[in-house]
């Protein structure tokens, strides 16, 4: 009897890391000490000296049930965007910049090529967010996973100046909310997704008009990353006084949570346009409206408010990083929640 047999196989490891490496190096930061293969990925901290005073944000998180529309579609390139996105928008969004991130990946057997796979959609979320891929883990879970699924998961941290964090504290009422366009369900609300349609190759592989795609390639598609877009708003030398990023929970969980105690939140559902794939979803799967927007971002990723002042130069900032605003709502004193109108 040997690791083998018993399903672990240490060679498939090898492999796995030596096809990665070629993805890995796109992401490397110059403050990057080493190669792959450590015990540890080292990071120099050197340049956070010349902030005031520095503040470490790190973030943590997976992709849900998604990772099933990536079995059954036999695609892997793009599942680890999600899984860094997820994780980087958070540090984002408090005003941070990713520096770093490790990514875990659980199978029931290690496909070294499909493995390199999903680590190569890990290292396009790092381009897209400027952030090093320093590290991982690939775990090999013989009878607990079957052979074919995987999970994956990730852990970021990045850093802020205390004087740039992003906290809400000086929101006031007549702020403004500016929305920014998602690419579609991101990874969130999955588990209902895959019980409003029928989760086979022949259904994801269907066509539709309205989505101008198939559902499986609208529904699998990255989430959105707005790391470039949140730095040039503060390059633009504007001030984001509160921010979301509307994950699991949508607005009605979200919004509240860029908010201080005597500030409400409303929000116009007509200042943007809902993607055709909320619309399919709610209407296939018999969803009340109010559940959409307590389950899903329906449309909008990142929501910031800023001063009224403040409003052109935000939306160009965002433009000039390739996302999409818009003007979605504004902030009054009230109780601390949001207000759908």
């Amino acid at each position: 009897m040997d690791y083998k047999k018993a399903g672990v196989d240490i060679e498939a490891g090898y492999k796995s890391v030596e096809l990665m490496k070629q993805y890995v190096k796109r992401t490397m930061r110059e403050e990057v000490l080493g190669g792959l293969g450590g015990f540890s990925g080292a990071f120099s901290l050197a340049k956070i000296k010349e902030m005031e005073e520095p503040v470490l944000l790190s973030g943590t998180d997976g992709c849900g049930t998604k990772v099933k529309l990536a079995f059954i579609m036999d695609k892997h390139d793009t599942i680890g965007i999600d899984a860094v996105a997820m994780c980087v928008n958070d540090i984002a969004c408090a005003g941070g910049e990713p520096l770093f991130f490790l990514d875990y990946i659980a199978c029931g057997k290690n496909y070294p090529e499909k493995i390199a796979t999903i680590v190569s959609g890990v290292a396009e979320g790092c381009v897209q967010s400027d952030c090093a891929l320093i590290g991982g883990e690939t775990a090999e879970h013989p009878g607990l996973m079957p052979e074919d699924d995987y999970d994956l998961a990730g852990f970021a941290v990045g850093v802020c100046d205390k004087k740039d964090l992003i906290t809400g504290a000086d929101l006031k009422d007549g702020d403004v909310l500016i929305g920014m366009a998602s690419s579609g369900v991101h990874s969130n609300g999955f588990s209902l997704v895959r019980k409003v349609f029928e989760m086979t190759k022949e259904s994801l592989d269907t066509y539709y008009e309205e989505l101008g795609t198939t559902l499986g390639e609208a529904l699998i598609a990255p989430t959105r990353i707005y790391v470039h877009a949140l730095k040039n708003i503060k390059n633009a030398g504007v001030k984001v006084k509160a921010c979301s990023h509307i994950t699991g929970g949508g607005f009605y969980e979200n919004i509240p949570r860029m908010l201080v105690e005597g500030t409400h939140a409303v929000v116009k559902k007509d200042s943007y346009p809902v993607p055709p794939i909320f619309k399919l979803l709610a209407k296939t799967g018999d969803i009340a409206e109010q559940m959409m927007y307590n389950t899903y971002n329906m449309g909008l990723g990142m929501i910031i408010a800023v001063d009224p002042a403040d409003v052109e130069k935000a939306m160009e900032a965002i433009k000039e990083a390739g996302d999409t605003p818009y003007v979605v709502g504004h902030i009054k004193a009230g109780e601390k929640g949001v207000t759908l109108e």
